[in-house]
């Protein structure tokens, strides 16, 4: 017999999105050369491939972020050692609200993500960096 799962990705969403601040596409679009800012793309790299990414902004996939963010952990990477406000963002801002959910909850603050995702980015047109 399945296992019957308690809590699904829709209410996991709902819990994220009131913990999180979400950035508004229009405020994200001002933040690409900001000082004070981290973006963090979250997407696969077949998706960022096809794609591209915000300029400037790191490519961390979603399965290496905890490992990414622990300082404790020989993979963790000095760009989440910063004091600076981390924006993360995915294609459609579900996989982000997740992952800035799970970044705050391990003590990385302040978080925040992009309101719609690089979908809404690239609909509101922001730039974006082409990967070789």
């Amino acid at each position: 017999m399945a296992q019957k799962i308690t809590r699904g990705v829709e209410e996991l969403l709902i819990d994220a999105n009131a913990r999180v601040a979400t950035i508004p596409i229009d405020e994200a679009l001002t933040l690409v050369d900001s000082d004070d800012h981290v973006l963090i793309d979250i997407r696969e790299s077949g998706e960022l491939r096809r794609k591209g990414k915000i300029p400037g902004a790191v490519a961390c996939s979603r399965g290496m972020l905890e490992f990414w963010i622990d300082s404790d952990n020989p993979d963790q990477k000095a760009v989440f050692d910063q004091d600076k406000t981390y924006v993360f963002y995915c294609a459609t801002a579900k996989r982000s609200a997740l992952a800035a959910r799970t970044a705050q909850e391990m003590g990385l603050a302040p978080v925040a993500h992009i309101e719609g995702g690089f979908g809404a980015w690239v609909q509101a047109g922001g730039p974006v960096e082409q990967l070789s």
